[in-house]
C-alpha cells in the first residue's frame, strides 16, 4: 500500500517536471531574429539583403541519393534549394505568393535550368509552402543576411548579449 502510494507520487512529480520542461522550452523563441543552430551561434537579420521574384519548382525522385553541386547527398527531407548563382549555404526565405506561406531554405545545388525559374526546392520545402500540386508557382525569395555575433570562445551568449543583437537587428529595419 505504501509502495504504490510512493510510486503514484513519483509519477505525478515526473509528469509535472516534464510539463515544465516542455513549457519552458517554448519560451526560448527569439523574436525579430532568425537563428540557425550550430557552433558558433548564427543569427540572420529579418531584413533581407536582396529580394528576388520569379517562379519556383521542386525536385525529388531520381535526384534522391545523388550528389548536389556542393558535394552533399540530396535528401528530399532536407530543407534545401537550388539556385544558379547564389553562393552555397546562403539562407533564403521563400514565400509562395499564392497563399503567403514561407519556408527558409539553404542553397546547396545549382539550377533550375528552365527559363523563368529562379529556384528548385527540395520536396519538404515544397510541401511546407503547399506547392506540390501546382508544381511551379510564383515566389518571392528573400536572401537572408548573417548578423555578426561576437562571442568569446568556448562560451554561449548571455541573454543580455542576445537582447542587444535583437535590438541592433530591429534598429536596422
Amino acid at each position: 500500500m505504501i509502495m504504490s502510494r510512493r510510486l503514484a507520487i513519483l509519477r505525478i512529480g515526473a509528469t509535472v517536471c516534464l510539463g515544465l520542461v516542455f513549457a519552458l522550452s517554448g519560451c526560448a523563441a527569439r523574436q525579430g531574429l532568425i537563428v540557425e543552430s550550430g557552433k558558433p551561434e548564427t543569427v540572420y537579420d529579418v531584413k533581407p539583403a536582396a529580394v528576388l521574384h520569379g517562379k519556383a519548382s521542386y525536385y525529388f525522385g531520381r535526384w534522391i541519393g545523388r550528389k548536389t553541386a556542393n558535394g552533399e547527398i540530396y535528401r528530399a527531407a532536407d530543407v534545401t534549394a537550388a539556385h544558379k548563382t547564389l553562393p552555397f549555404h546562403t539562407m533564403v526565405r521563400v514565400t509562395n505568393l499564392k497563399n503567403g506561406k514561407s519556408v527558409i531554405v539553404r542553397i546547396n545545388n545549382r539550377g533550375p535550368y528552365i527559363k523563368g525559374r529562379i529556384l528548385d526546392l527540395s520536396l519538404v520545402a515544397a510541401q511546407t509552402i503547399d506547392m506540390t500540386k501546382a508544381g511551379v508557382i510564383p515566389v518571392k525569395a528573400e536572401i537572408l543576411r548573417k548578423i555578426p555575433v561576437v562571442a568569446k570562445p568556448n562560451r554561449k551568449l548571455t541573454e543580455a548579449e542576445k537582447r542587444a543583437a535583437e535590438k541592433r537587428a530591429r534598429a536596422a529595419l
